[in-house]
């Protein structure tokens, strides 16, 4: 399983570590999104960032949904069969899709690291209060998927 990471506050009068960190992610811009494993390196820099990211587990299904419509190869193309490298076209979709919610995204060869996502519909909850409290911010579970969905 993998942890989807989504980007909610910008950086202005944010320390440097946690710019340093948001860049480790691949996390440049607010409504910017990743898929990462759930490893203790990825649970230490979630911790470190998390007043300006949301996370939680992603569903195969809501991967498979982004690779689809924010997927891009690190040329910058969308993912369609025609586009895909060599490195790409020996898999299938489902075996992407797969690979990607159990190592995360970064850890593909050829796809850019990151989803481009709009603002969620709805708007975004406070942007400074944890999820906990009836805000945006931190570790929000399975409910990643449904806020994904709504940014697509």
């Amino acid at each position: 399983m993998a942890w989807m990471v989504v980007r909610v506050r910008g950086t202005i009068h944010a320390r440097h570590d946690v710019l340093e960190t948001l860049q480790f992610l691949h996390l440049t811009r607010p409504n910017h999104a990743t898929v990462v494993p759930e490893a203790a390196a990825f649970r230490g820099m979630l911790s470190k960032v998390q007043g300006y990211v949301t996370w939680g587990e992603a569903e195969p299904d809501t991967v498979d949904l982004l690779l689809h419509q924010r997927g891009e190869t690190v040329t910058g193309h969308a993912i369609t069969d025609s586009v895909l490298g060599d490195e790409l076209r020996a898999k299938d979709f489902g075996e992407l899709t797969r690979a990607v919610a159990e190592k995360g995204l970064p850890s593909v060869a050829g796809l850019r690291p990151l989803f481009r996502l709009k603002a969620p519909k709805g708007g975004w909850r406070s942007t400074k209060k944890p999820f906990s409290l009836g805000g945006a911010l931190g570790y929000r579970g399975r409910s990643i998927n449904e806020l994904a969905r709504r940014m697509l």
